[in-house]
């Protein structure tokens, strides 16, 4: 698991159709459906090792291969392309990049499977003196999970929410946020990875096995 504490700013190097050509820079959907995609990230790479685990924007990938050189290759299925932004990545674009959390570590953000349950996008982003307030649309579907003062993952990004509307939700970004992640740079329009807190999905679960949701 991890914990929304974003570690650096990668970027892109390849994107690649899992049976070869490489240094595709079209989105990452490719005509089999899935995609190699090789990232650049020093930090999390520094300590990796095949099979590792790396949050990427938010999402969970496996590492397959690492280049040597501060780069890493993963594999991505056709169904974490169509349930996350990750389709719509290009050679360069920057990603959020978060090793796996280690068990005696501090959890310094909240508990983030790395399993994205919808994609968002930025509606409104108003720049204050030293913070940026966004509102991110979420499927209607979600709404229901997210409260206010609670936490939600935003393209990997452990957030706290300020408010709830009927498809939307509002955060703050402080500046070591605007700085040390791609929500920094991100416009109205551009989508993001949301994965809403595992806790809330569970207490839903609990309480409808148990009839009292009936």
């Amino acid at each position: 698991m991890f914990t929304g504490l974003v570690e650096e700013i990668g970027t892109v190097v390849s994107i690649a159709a899992a049976t070869g050509a490489s240094g595709t820079t079209e989105g990452a959907t490719t005509a089999d459906g899935d995609a190699r995609l090789t990232f650049r990230g020093a930090l999390v790479t520094s300590d990796a090792a095949a099979g590792d685990s790396i949050s990427v924007s938010g999402v969970c990938l496996t590492v397959a291969e690492l280049g040597g050189d501060g780069t890493f290759t993963v594999d991505v299925m056709p169904e974490s392309l169509r349930r996350t932004a990750l389709g719509s990545l290009a050679v360069g674009d920057p990603v959020n990049l978060e090793r796996a959390v280690r068990a005696d570590a501090r959890l310094g953000g909240h508990v983030v499977q790395g399993h994205v349950d919808g994609v968002g996008r930025i509606a409104r982003r108003e720049p204050g003196p030293r913070w940026d307030e966004l509102e991110v649309t979420l499927p209607a579907e979600l709404a229901r999970y997210v409260a206010e003062k609670g936490s939600i993952a935003v393209s990997g990004v452990s957030l706290t929410v300020t408010h709830v509307g009927a498809d939307s939700f509002g955060v703050s970004l402080i500046p070591t946020t605007l700085a040390g992640t791609t929500l920094g740079t991100l416009a109205v329009g551009d989508p993001v990875n949301l994965e809403v807190d595992v806790i809330a999905k569970y207490v839903e679960r609990l309480l409808a096995t148990s009839g009292a949701l009936r």
